[in-house]
């Protein structure tokens, strides 16, 4: 390792990113049953004063029919048998009686919360069975997985893996944030390490935190070495290449496949950044700093990448703390990914999921504050307007798949 390397500047680049969620690669995930299960939500589409029951096994979508369901109303009960789509449906409840619903599957007493039943729209609530076997199952599989002796594959570079350039003191400093992937349940051994041999003039290389403790560097060869465990490798690596002139050229030989190309670099003055890997490049402006960004199809393995910075000046005539100008960088990285047309479907949804979360969070903490002594005027308030939000992000997600909702 070289002590002249900026380790601060390094770790703060890594800390950031590690908080960034880039919603361009991401999708709707189905519903985390553990997360679902006995949690009342409020539906829109459910007829007033109305609770329905839906009953499944292990996971969203496996519904269990024919299952005798008791609703408990105040100090009665109620039940109903599911149906094929395994929900149980109560209907002209009294508005404002607590209810709590529950059944029996395999031996195991499945029970939700205890919730008032609303006046205006009514309640999906989800019990499921066999949620711990199945996490135990399939954690002990992906642990045997694990340790069962690697077989010959291939790992690519992941698709958050990342390529950033700063331009300071007329030397160029470059950040890769690799991620290797194995999507196999098994170790892969692709016949050797996965040597990549940094753009020529790199100096003062490094490994910066957070890397595998089997990612390596020596003078300007990076080295991870296999067999490569399911899941994500980490190799994040800093160097420097020293300015020539208004221009540079960095070209960087790829010796596995990488997923998807993204590159950002911090404008100094009337810096231009093109590659003919690019196909988007644009700029944007965070905090008075611009910066570019440009994002490319898939990189296969012997490939090499080309990126022209030109139009740098001889002197940086920016000074600033280094720091800041990266967590700017890396904030218009998200901003600039987050408003993409491409990724305008992800975003939304990754935002309405989190929205979900959070607006849950909030009327589960005031219906049990409710349980324990009756709610001030101003907390009933906030409540029937967190059910009303609630209720309107859960019909935006309902335009997902039908197996996925309660």
């Amino acid at each position: 390792m070289n002590s002249h390397f900026p380790w601060r500047q390094a770790f703060a680049i890594v800390a950031i990113l590690g908080l960034l969620t880039v919603p361009a690669f991401a999708q709707m995930a189905t519903p985390d049953p553990s997360a679902m299960a006995g949690l009342p939500l409020p539906a829109g589409d459910v007829p007033d004063a109305s609770v329905t029951v839906r009953v499944l096994r292990e996971r969203m979508g496996n519904n269990i029919s024919g299952q005798l369901v008791t609703l408990r109303v105040g100090t009665e009960s109620r039940t109903a048998t599911t149906d094929a789509q395994g929900r149980a449906q109560f209907s002209a409840l009294p508005a404002g009686a607590s209810v709590q619903a529950s059944t029996t599957v395999d031996g195991e007493v499945l029970t939700s919360q205890e919730f008032p039943v609303p006046a205006r729209g009514g309640i999906r609530v989800a019990l499921i069975s066999g949620i711990q076997k199945a996490a135990d199952a399939e954690k002990a599989a992906a642990a045997a997985a694990a340790k069962e002796p690697a077989r010959p594959g291939v790992v690519e570079f992941g698709p958050e893996s990342r390529l950033i350039f700063e331009f300071q003191n007329d030397t160029l400093t470059v950040f890769y944030l690799l991620e290797v992937v194995n999507s196999a349940r098994t170790p892969i051994d692709i016949g050797g390490p996965i040597l990549m041999e940094l753009p020529t003039g790199a100096s003062g290389v490094s490994m910066m935190p957070g890397s595998s403790p089997t990612a390596s560097v020596s003078g300007d060869i990076l080295t991870i070495t296999g067999p490569f465990a399911p899941g994500k490798t980490s190799a994040q690596v800093g160097f420097s290449l020293p300015q020539v002139g208004a221009a540079s050229t960095i070209q960087q030989k790829w010796p596995i496949a990488l997923a998807q190309l993204f590159v950002a670099a911090e404008k100094v003055g009337a810096m231009q950044m093109s590659s003919p890997q690019l196909t988007d490049t644009r700029e944007m402006t965070s905090d008075g700093q611009q910066f570019i960004m440009g994002t490319g199809g898939r990189i296969n393995a012997g490939e090499t990448v080309s990126v022209n910075l030109s139009g740098m000046p001889a002197q940086s005539r920016w000074p600033r703390n280094v720091a800041l100008g990266v967590a700017a960088l890396v904030f218009a990285v998200g901003l600039w990914m987050a408003v993409s047309p491409q990724a305008a479907r992800a975003a939304e949804g990754a935002k309405l999921e989190t929205r979900r979360e959070r607006l849950l969070s909030e009327v589960v903490a005031l219906e049990r504050k409710r349980r324990q002594k009756p709610l001030a005027a101003a907390d009933e308030t906030r409540l029937q307007r967190l059910t009303s939000d609630l209720e309107k992000v859960m019909a935006a997600l309902d335009l997902a798949p039908n197996e996925q909702r309660l």
